[in-house]
C-alpha cells in the first residue's frame, strides 16, 4: 500500500496540482525506457506519490506504433494519470496534449529536461532552453489547448555559462504551468558531476507554484538535506529508484519519523523483483519482456550487492548468467537460484537480511 503521511510534517506531506491532491510529495522522475506502466505502478505501490509516464513524442504520426501505444497504455493505473510529452513545435505539442487527454491523461507534463542527443538534435528536451521565445510559445499553446493541469520539467540551463532556469521558470508560471521540476544540472552536464541546488532554491523563492527538486537524491538523509536547503515543495527521484523502487517508502519514513527503516530483507527484494519481472512479461510479451527485464535485473542485482557486499562477485556472476537466458522461464529460474543461494549464505551470517 502507498505510504501514508502526516499533513503536519514540514517535509513529507500531500501536494496539490490543479484539482488533484497526491498522497505525498515524492515523485518518480519520468525516464525514457524505464518508467513504463509496470514500473510506475510498482513505485506507487512502494511509496511514490506521483509517477509520470516515460517521454512520448509530440509527433502524432508515430502514435500508431507499438512503442507509442505501450507508452499511452494506462490500463489499471490509478490516477491522476500523468503523461509527459516532448517536441519542439508549439502546434504539435498542443495537439499531442489534446490527444493524450482524450486517451485518459489527467495531467500533461512537458519535457524540457532530457539531455539525450537524439532528443536535443530535434530541438526538444533541454535544447529548448536555448530559445526562450519558443519555450513561451510551446508552454502557452499547450496550456491553452487542454483543460487539465500542465506541468514542466527543466534543467538549470544549456551549459554552466548559460543558466537561464530562473527566466524559464518565470515564463512557465506566467504561461499557466501548475508545477515545475528542476534537475540541478545543465544540459551539457548530462549526468556527470554533482547536482547543484542553489538554482532550485532561488527558483523556489520566486515562484508560487509547486517546485520539485531533482538530481542525486539517493537516500533518505540526502532527501532531507535537499528539501532543507532548497525549501522545495517536493522531490523528484529517478536513477536511485532503478532496482530500488522501495526508496520512496524509505524516504517517506525518514522524513516522517526521523529514523531509518531497516534494510529491506533479501527475501522481500526477491519478491518485489520477481513480481516486477512477471509484470514486464505480461505487459510486453515474452520476447520483448525478456529483453527489457535484463536492465532491471542488472539494477536489482546492484541493489542486492550493495546490501550484501561480501557476495558481490557471486551476484555479478549470477547476473551475467541471468541476462543471457533465452526464455522467461529460464530467466526467472536463474533469478530464484541466485536469491536462494544468497538467502542460504545470509542465514548463516546475517539473519536480519533474510526474513
Amino acid at each position: 500500500m502507498p505510504y501514508q503521511i502526516s499533513q503536519a510534517n514540514q517535509f513529507i506531506h500531500p501536494i496539490t496540482i490543479g484539482p488533484y491532491t497526491f498522497d505525498n510529495n515524492l515523485a518518480l522522475a519520468p525516464m525514457a525506457g524505464v518508467t513504463d506502466r509496470p514500473f510506475r505502478m510498482l513505485c506507487k505501490m512502494h511509496g511514490a506519490g506521483i509517477a509520470a509516464s516515460e517521454m512520448l513524442t509530440a509527433d502524432k504520426s508515430l502514435y500508431h506504433t507499438r512503442k507509442s501505444k505501450l507508452r499511452m497504455d494506462h490500463t489499471g493505473e490509478t490516477g491522476p494519470r500523468i503523461v509527459q510529452i516532448a517536441g519542439g513545435d508549439a502546434e504539435m505539442m498542443a495537439e499531442a496534449a489534446q490527444i493524450n487527454v482524450e486517451h485518459g491523461a489527467q495531467i500533461i507534463d512537458i519535457n524540457m529536461g532530457c539531455p539525450a542527443k537524439k532528443v536535443c538534435n530535434k530541438a526538444a528536451g533541454s535544447a529548448l532552453m536555448q530559445n526562450e521565445e519558443l519555450v513561451a510559445q510551446i508552454l502557452h499553446a499547450t496550456v491553452q489547448a487542454v483543460n487539465v493541469p500542465v506541468t514542466l520539467k527543466i534543467r538549470t540551463g544549456w551549459d554552466r555559462e548559460n543558466k537561464n532556469a530562473m527566466t524559464i521558470a518565470r515564463i512557465a508560471e506566467d504561461s499557466g504551468i501548475q508545477a515545475l521540476a528542476v534537475h540541478g544540472r545543465t544540459r551539457a552536464d548530462k549526468y556527470m558531476g554533482e547536482a547543484e541546488y542553489e538554482t532550485i532554491r532561488a527558483i523556489k523563492q520566486q515562484l508560487s507554484i509547486p517546485v520539485f527538486a531533482n538530481g542525486d537524491v539517493t537516500c533518505p538523509i540526502k532527501a532531507e538535506e535537499v528539501l532543507q536547503h532548497t525549501q522545495a515543495d517536493g522531490l523528484m527521484i529517478g536513477r536511485a529508484a532503478q532496482g530500488r523502487p522501495w526508496i520512496f517508502n524509505e524516504i517517506a519514513h525518514y522524513l516522517e519519523h526521523k529514523s531509518l527503516l531497516p534494510a529491506l530483507a533479501i527475501q522481500k527484494q526477491r519478491a518485489i523483483m520477481c513480481s516486477h519481472l512477471n509484470d514486464l512479461y505480461s505487459f510486453y510479451g515474452d520476447q520483448q519482456g525478456l529483453r527489457i527485464a535484463r536492465k532491471h535485473i542488472g539494477w536489482y542485482c546492484k541493489s542486492a550487492a550493495q546490501l550484501v557486499d561480501q557476495y558481490q562477485i557471486e551476484i555479478e556472476k549470477s547476473r551475467a548468467q541471468i541476462v543471457r537466458a533465452k526464455c522467461i522461464e529460464s530467466q526467472l529460474s536463474l533469478v530464484h537460484e541466485m536469491f536462494e543461494s544468497l538467502e542460504c549464505n545470509l542465514s548463516e551470517t546475517n539473519t536480519e537480511l533474510v526474513a
